[in-house]
């Protein structure tokens, strides 16, 4: 019987082992740890141990010399385009450094206070100070923060608006009439809050107000105040200010007003005021080291039709009357309206004759001359103005703004430029803020839509810098809201030179409005801030619209109208040469 050979089996080469370390384990320090962790292959991911890494440095930064957040979002600046200006580097070291994180932003308008606001609350956040913050800001501007922090700074925040939201999420935005509203506010005053921002805090300027009170019932550490205008009307504002953020700063405003106000608006002992405000406030303003491109601005005079002057005329001699021989009952404001919209678009003044037209208080006669009227304006088929948009949009490349101030100009707008073959988004105060932002994203993004068309309410808060070229088919009465028009693209950010194209009716209140603000005003040969403290100096009495009305209401003819707005440029004039110093030169 044969037996299997046997077999011989060789000892297995021993495994390569770890030399015994169980003493080290057992002695329980870190290097115990670390071989603990490497024998039981407990290895973290890449990106931890750069997280930790990163926090371990941030540990090691104690002053604020040299700013995290340049390093830490620079390549994500470097990607997405967006520059940073040397104003507001400086302006957050010195937010940081020297007034501890509670500070008025009063910067001109279009320098950047939302960009210098987010990099403190985010240098603040990188090195472990601020966890918990709540920004406060008008209704109309929180998608745009949100979008901003979001976008620029990689911090994700919550628009809050439901009461169990203020206790579940750290960093919230929210509108300062939602948060007042009794319901949040309750669940707002429990919490601590790292920072708060205030956006257009202008709007705390009284201290009797429930806005001022509620602000400053907030408990809070870092605090930040922006407004362009911290100062309006009467000096005790800023006092009011400075107050809620840095209570006993100026004293009582017994000793403030005794101290250095000659009256409302007029400060004495001014160089004194203005180092006091120096270490609560910084109001960076323009000027040739800023970096704005340069404002083309061109006006174009429309000629009407026979049949459009005709309307015109009629209309204007219509409100005259009715305004001179009206019951005692009738309300000026829809003829004021009739007014604008005619200047506007025959369409936009449609809607409002037909109420006219069935208004009670007015007499038969009346009545009669607004139905003739309606009538008139429906044989309008097309307007002059028209014309004049098509051929400067087909003239560019680029994608164009066009701004009106009424949504039956508007609609009338599109409907021509769509029938022109040109692909047009509407932008008016109707839109949700999702349904704004996204219409901005297309305009921004999809080729096809060559034009915005936009409303005073719809363009409110926006910024366009990504276009170059903006059209006003009317011209607001009011001309801070028109310098706010052109803000929308003429601002920091913007890379190439702007052009803004504004039309007006001959022999209108429209021409003579363009002269009065190129000539005397000169608002569109500067840049926004400039522009604003002309106009600003303007409306202090009675406002620059009211006088237009008055003008218009009390000429009875064309000449008539031309002298009073001579005689109102006149006045503009002397009011901007006067050497009565102010509170300007405070800020």
């Amino acid at each position: 019987m044969e037996t299997s050979p046997t077999t011989t089996l060789s000892k297995p080469e021993p495994e390569t082992a770890l030399p015994d370390f169980t003493p080290v384990f057992q002695s329980g320090n870190a290097f115990s740890d670390f071989l603990l962790k490497m024998r039981r292959k407990e290895w973290d991911s890449w990106e931890a141990f750069l997280l930790h890494r990163q926090g371990i440095e941030l540990t090691l930064s104690r002053g604020f010399e040299d700013l995290l957040v340049l390093s830490h979002l620079q390549e994500h600046w470097r990607k997405n385009g967006f520059v940073l200006y040397p104003h507001q580097i400086e302006t957050v070291k010195k937010v940081i450094s020297e007034m501890r994180g509670r500070a008025i932003l009063a910067d001109e308008v279009g320098l950047g206070k939302t960009i210098e606001a987010a990099m403190i609350l985010k240098e603040y956040m990188l090195r472990g100070l601020v966890k918990r913050f709540l920004i406060l800001t008008p209704a109309a501007l929180c998608r745009q923060w949100e979008a901003e922090l979001r976008e620029k700074f990689e911090i994700h925040t919550l628009i809050a608006n439901r009461e169990w939201e203020w206790a579940n999420y750290d960093q919230i935005i929210a509108s300062l009439d939602t948060a007042k509203k009794e319901c949040h506010r309750n669940e707002i005053l429990k919490n601590y809050y790292d920072m708060v921002i205030v956006d257009e805090a202008h709007k705390l300027k009284s201290d009797k107000t429930q806005n001022f009170q509620f602000v400053n019932s907030i408990q809070k550490k870092y605090f930040l105040l922006l407004s362009a205008t911290p100062l309006q009307n009467d000096l005790k504002e800023l006092f009011n200010m400075i107050s809620l953020l840095r209570p006993g700063q100026l004293g009582s405003y017994r000793s403030f007003k005794k101290n250095y106000i000659a009256d409302k608006r007029k400060p004495k002992n001014a160089g004194e005021l203005k180092g006091l405000l120096s270490g609560v406030m910084i109001r960076n303003k323009h000027g040739a080291h800023i970096g704005f491109t340069k404002r083309n601005v061109q006006n174009i005079p429309i000629t009407l039709s026979p049949l459009e002057r005709e309307m015109y005329d009629r209309t204007t001699d219509f409100i005259r009357r009715c305004l001179r021989n009206g019951p005692a009952g009738m309300s000026a404001l829809p003829l004021l309206t009739l007014q604008r919209e005619i200047c506007s678009s025959t369409f936009a003044a449609v809607l409002t004759l037909y109420k006219l037209a069935h208004k009670i208080l007015m007499d038969e006669e009346q009545q009669q001359e607004a139905v003739s009227l309606l009538k008139l304006a429906q044989q309008i088929k097309n307007n002059a103005k028209m014309a004049v948009v098509e051929e400067l949009i087909r003239k560019t490349p680029e994608k164009v703004i066009v701004f009106t101030e009424f949504l039956a100009t508007q609609s009338y707008i599109r409907t021509r430029l769509e029938q022109a073959g040109f692909l047009t988004l509407a932008f008016d105060g109707s839109l949700s803020a999702s349904k704004k932002e996204f219409t901005k994203y297309q305009f921004k993004e999809l080729p096809q839509y060559r034009v915005l068309v936009c409303t005073e309410s719809g363009g409110e808060g926006i910024n366009l810098q990504f276009c170059n070229t903006m059209i006003n088919y009317d011209l607001p009465w009011n001309p801070m809201r028109l310098e706010q028009r052109i803000g929308r693209i003429h601002r920091l950010g913007q890379t190439r030179d702007v052009y803004v194209y504004n039309l007006s009716i001959k022999d209108t209140v429209e021409e003579h409005l363009l002269r009065l603000l190129d000539e005397k005003v000169k608002m569109f040969h500067t840049v926004i801030g400039e522009s604003e403290r002309v106009i600003g100096k303007l409306c202090r009495g009675k406002s620059l619209e009211s006088r237009i009305m008055e003008l218009v209401f009390q000429a009875d003819s064309h000449e008539a109208l031309s002298q009073g707005f001579e005689r109102l440029g006149e006045e503009i004039e002397a009011m901007i040469n006067e050497d009565t110093p102010d509170w300007e030169e405070l800020l």
